[in-house]
């Protein structure tokens, strides 16, 4: 969870190791030798922390939406529709891997120089540098199934030029077996990880241990539908393994690279600080999952998402204009009526600020293309009369301004940046006002394995064993974590309207700081949606259910996880799902297109053929419903159909 310079002095060797393409071959995943530079392992070792990133930019703004509603948990800002099944990119971010991947091999070219002194010396860094990779690799079986891996990268090295793939299944053996390795070597090794060169622990060997032997958990969840045994056998020995598993909030892999923005041509430094810079997608809560949030009082809800636009000032605004606002909305405003038969914002009523700001996108099949009015507040370009009943105008009867309704993820969360709008932290004005925001650099904070998550695998292996009071205990843990997770992270992140950020909380005297507050964890699980009663079954949904709350930020890890539970679940009566006759679970895809194959691509035969012994077809984007529906990986086969539950 610390930050520190030794980015920076990875970039001698980031440049020269680090040159991608975007060609849809294995050049991609291998070097010139002439283009390799030697370096000091610790070094090499922070540059793998710095391109280690397993969801990046077109993650989130290609994939996000369409995994999202694929496992029935958000949707893009667009709403329900056919384009629910479009592919809008063929997802080649996830093999993101394979920069973590190539500076490991660099670093394991210069381990096999050393004296065996100088190896003892360097292990740590080795074993911490391919935890990485291993996480990355994870991702990107996820989508893909079958990777180029034991060999890729490697051509530099005398290696191949056409690397094979190795299986789900051989990788999570291999995987494993690392992280054995991993393990014995931070709590054997006599070697000192500095602090200075390890951004994500800071040189804590143990909890590195503690991280390799979590990240099992990963795989174990994966196994589940394949070799159920085996799942079992690996989550009792990551319970009972001396190292420990993350189970402490400063355990949490939680760390930013950065926090001094370069300029001139430094795109490279600043995307690894600020995480990027190009934009955000548009994805929203749904009305299913904000409600249930809201109203079992999670307060996680107020940092996976944004406040809407409608404060007390923007309602204030509708009836000095004599307009009519949300239904939804004005169920929680207490007003009065003024003499001029208008109405006079009170104060918030209902469950009171921060809460009522927050709401779902609606979920009503085409609301889009709507033009009765009936979804005019969620979609009002629809809407014939927006103009005059929709949005409000400034004194000279222009600048037209309408106001978001529903909450869309907090992209703060996600990415960091200096802020240069007031649309940009969230805020909303009337259209004759100003409004000073701040412009502070924020880096960005990313989490990417937390005593929460690992609690709630474990809790679901206990469920799976029938032991429910061990279940009960790690999920009432791990969802205490996950709030004060998020918690934590909305405050390092200076999320707008967290007290503590300077120049956007206090910009509405009716404002409500997003901050967890006393008692709120308490009040939370004492809901009957959140407490872990139930029958047998009943528990274990409430354990998948909150997996993905959990991963809220995470499209991927909510998409794996509705993949492999069958949760959400139609006829859930704690959340169901929503269900459209023109979008059967049978035509939802299950896994990303393999990419076109061009007859200039040197690995083009390689590929056919490890596409074919997984029985998958070749695909491009424009193939994504039979093909993409029926073909599962190797890990998905025999996991439920969406929305069937286990």
């Amino acid at each position: 969870m610390k930050s520190h310079k030794l980015l920076l002095a990875a970039l001698a060797f980031g440049s020269a190791l680090m040159t991608t393409g975007c060609r849809d071959d294995f050049s991609e995943m291998n070097q010139d030798p002439s283009a390799v530079t030697t370096g000091n392992i610790s070094f090499l070792f922070a540059e793998a922390v710095n391109r280690f990133d397993p969801q990046p930019y077109l993650e989130y703004y290609y994939n996000a939406p369409m995994k999202y509603a694929w496992a029935g948990m958000g949707l893009s800002t667009s709403g329900a529709s056919e384009s629910i099944l479009t592919l809008t990119i063929d997802g080649d971010q996830a093999r993101q891997y394979i920069s973590v991947l190539r500076v490991l091999r660099a670093m394991e070219a210069e381990y096999e120089k050393l004296s065996d002194e100088d190896k003892a010396l360097n292990d740590v860094y080795m074993s911490a540098a391919n935890i990485m990779s291993i996480y990355m690799g994870i991702f990107a079986t996820d989508m893909y199934g079958a990777i180029p891996y034991v060999e890729a990268c490697n051509a530099a090295y005398g290696g191949s030029l056409t690397p094979g793939f190795d299986s789900v299944e051989s990788l999570y053996n291999l995987w494993l077996e690392q992280l054995n390795s991993s393990i014995s070597t931070f709590t054997s090794s006599e070697a000192v990880m500095k602090a200075d060169q390890d951004v994500v622990y800071g040189g804590d060997k143990a909890k590195w241990a503690k991280f390799a032997n979590s990240l099992k958990l990963r795989i174990a969840v994966r196994l589940l539908s394949q070799n159920e045994a085996k799942a079992k056998q690996i989550a009792s020995e990551v319970e009972s393994a001396s190292c420990g598993y993350l189970n402490s909030l400063d355990e949490d892999v939680r760390f930013h690279k950065g926090d001094v923005r370069l300029t001139g041509d430094q795109g490279y430094v600043n995307d690894r600080i600020y995480h990027w810079s190009n934009g955000f997608t548009g994805c929203a809560g749904t009305e299913s999952v904000i409600n249930f949030m809201v109203d079992n009082r999670d307060p996680r809800v107020r940092f996976f998402y944004k406040k809407n636009y409608w404060n007390s000032k923007i309602v204030q605004g509708y009836y000095d204009a004599g307009l009519a606002i949300p239904d939804f909305i004005e169920k929680d405003v207490v007003y009065e009526v003024g003499a001029d038969g208008k109405k006079d914002f009170v104060r918030w009523g209902g469950p009171g600020e921060p809460w009522v700001r927050y709401h779902g996108i609606t979920e009503a099949w085409m609301a889009s293309t709507d033009n009765t009015g009936k979804y005019k507040w969620f979609f009002p370009s629809s809407y014939p009369n927006a103009d005059k009943e929709l949005y409000l105008h400034n004194s000279d009867g222009g600048n037209a301004t309408g106001y978001t309704v529903y909450s869309t993820l907090n992209q703060m969360m996600i990415i960091g940046r200096q802020y240069t709008s007031a649309s940009e932290v969230s805020t909303a004005t009337l259209p004759d006002d100003t409004y000073t925001y701040t412009t502070n650099d924020r880096p960005w904070y990313g989490m990417y394995l937390s005593a929460a998550e690992v609690n709630l695998y474990l809790a679901e292996f206990a469920m799976l064993n029938g032991d429910e009071n061990k279940a009960k205990t790690h999920y009432d843990r791990a969802l205490s974590f996950s709030v004060q997770s998020y918690d934590a992270l909305a405050e390092a992140n200076q999320v707008t309207y967290y007290s503590t950020v300077q120049g956007s909380f206090g910009y509405d005297p009716n404002e409500g700081a997003i901050d967890l507050k006393d008692g709120e964890i308490d009040e939370m699980m004492s809901h009957d949606a959140y407490a872990f009663t139930g029958t047998a079954q009943e528990k274990l949904e409430k354990i998948y259910l909150q997996e993905m709350i959990h991963f809220t930020l995470y499209p991927n890890e909510v998409y794996v996880t509705a993949r492999r539970s069958g949760y959400p679940s139609y006829n859930s009566t704690i959340l169901p799902r929503a269900q459209y006759s023109e979008v059967p679970a049978t035509s939802i895809p299950r896994r990303f297109p393999t990419g076109a194959i061009t007859d200039d691509d040197l690995s083009g035969d390689v590929k056919r053929a490890a596409y074919a012994e997984q029985g998958l077809t070749v695909t491009s984007s424009g193939l994504y419903n039979t093909v993409l529906a029926s073909e599962r990986l190797w890990q998905d086969n025999g996991a439920p159909q969406w929305g069937a539950g286990r």
